[in-house]
């Protein structure tokens, strides 16, 4: 575990919310949420808990017109993301953080080949002290198709996205993200258009970039053996909020949060036993969402104070904490 002179980025208390129609879509609700260099981070919860407009608030890449931040604070190397000017936000976006997003086809310009893809990430995440010569470009781009482990890498620079399959078009997108040093990478499903065994390459690789380069990796999944495998700490998040982080070894061994006891209770189970009952319930409307713990009105073990005040992230063992009333002693 890396000490905390070691902090690369660091969320506080951010809210983001949405324009829409009916009024604001307030979607996050107070994100905690810390990386060291070079660790693996995991983020865990259902579909439409905020998890990818987390990662995009860190990049600054949400819609614009559309969002709004009422409250919070997004540091990266002390810098607070929110107060950056338009070239520090260019030069962070090239040349500190990397994202691989779960829509390959969306990431990718459809009009431009794979190779001048690739090509511009490299050119632009160069300072203006290298000389990067198409040569050089090239080499760096074939490189990076072969480490995630695309055939025919010369080749499949002249293709254009359409001419690949989906499974392709994400490696193509991964590739992107690691053909030049990063500080962070921000990995949206990575694995999610690929089968089982290019999934535990890329998995590998991105294990390999933390080992060698000392790259730090948020990674977002539904998957809790994936996270377990692949990170140092897991933060699970529900509507909007981080109600739980730990360790994968505490985290599995002792959850705490109802939410997080539902998510390891809903995992189906190799050797059989029936049909896992999942959460009941759905996501509250975030256009007009409860007051207090957002994940009362699915929960059985609801308190008076639950609908007065959201509860705070506390720590209450090392490397362990929870927002949840339950907790407290």
């Amino acid at each position: 575990m890396k000490t905390k002179e070691n902090i690369l980025l660091n969320i506080k208390d951010l809210h983001v919310w949405y324009r829409v129609y009916g009024g604001y879509l307030k979607v996050l609700n107070g994100v905690h949420l810390m990386v060291r260099e070079g660790e693996r981070v995991g983020l865990v919860g259902e579909a439409g808990c905020g998890k990818t407009t987390t990662m995009k608030s860190i990049l600054q890449i949400l819609p614009p017109g559309d969002f709004y931040i009422p409250r919070g604070q997004i540091f990266y190397k002390g810098q607070d993301v929110l107060k950056m000017s338009f070239e520090e936000l260019q030069r962070l976006r090239s040349r500190e953080i990397a994202m691989i997003f779960q829509d390959p086809t969306a990431a990718l310009n459809p009009v431009f080949t794979i190779g001048n893809q690739i090509g511009d990430v490299i050119k632009y995440s160069a300072t203006f002290e290298e000389n990067v010569h198409k040569e050089k470009i090239k080499t760096q781009s074939i490189k990076a198709l072969k480490e995630v482990y695309l055939p025919d890498p010369e080749r499949m620079c002249i293709n254009y996205p359409f001419q690949l399959s989906g499974g392709m078009r994400q490696r193509v997108c991964i590739a992107m993200a690691i053909s030049s040093p990063r500080n962070l990478i921000l990995a949206d499903e990575p694995g999610t258009s690929l089968d089982v065994t290019i999934q535990a390459q890329i998995h590998r690789l991105l294990n390999e970039l933390v080992e060698k380069r000392n790259t730090a990796i948020i990674l977002i999944t539904h998957s809790l053996g994936v996270a377990r495998e692949m990170t140092d700490r897991i933060y699970v998040m529900y509507a909007g909020t981080i109600v739980e982080t730990a360790t994968p070894e505490i985290l599995f061994k002792n959850p705490v949060h109802p939410y997080t006891k539902g998510l390891l209770a809903s995992v189906p189970k190799i050797s059989g036993g029936g049909i896992t009952k999942g959460i009941p319930g759905k996501l509250p409307s975030y256009l007009n969402p409860p007051s207090g713990c957002r994940f009362r009105l699915r929960c059985k073990h609801e308190k008076p104070i639950c609908s007065e005040k959201l509860p705070k992230l506390s720590e209450i063992e090392k490397d362990h904490s929870v927002a949840c009333y339950l907790s407290e002693r």
